[in-house]
């Protein structure tokens, strides 16, 4: 009987073990800095193109406006300083 549990405790602590392998090769993953870069242009490119592959023009037409803004702001202020 003792046995027994002894290999039921060796089964547990391999099914243990693959999970942890698992989790751990899943963190490395995600640590990876290139997986990193990957998953942040992905998300950039979210905010600016639908599923489809289409411009988000609610996103990109206040992002452009507010550079062009930025833009002519500093135009101004070299003039003004002229």
């Amino acid at each position: 009987m003792a046995n027994a549990q002894s290999d039921e405790l060796v089964d547990e602590i391999e099914v243990i073990r693959e999970r942890l392998a698992v989790t751990v090769d899943q963190l490395v993953d995600r640590s990876n800095p290139k997986n990193i870069a990957r998953r942040g242009l992905e998300n950039l490119k979210g905010r600016f193109i639908d599923e489809t592959g289409s411009p988000r023009l609610e996103t990109i037409i206040p992002v452009v406006g507010g550079t062009l803004a930025v833009i002519a702001g500093i135009v101004v202020i070299r003039k003004l300083l002229r």
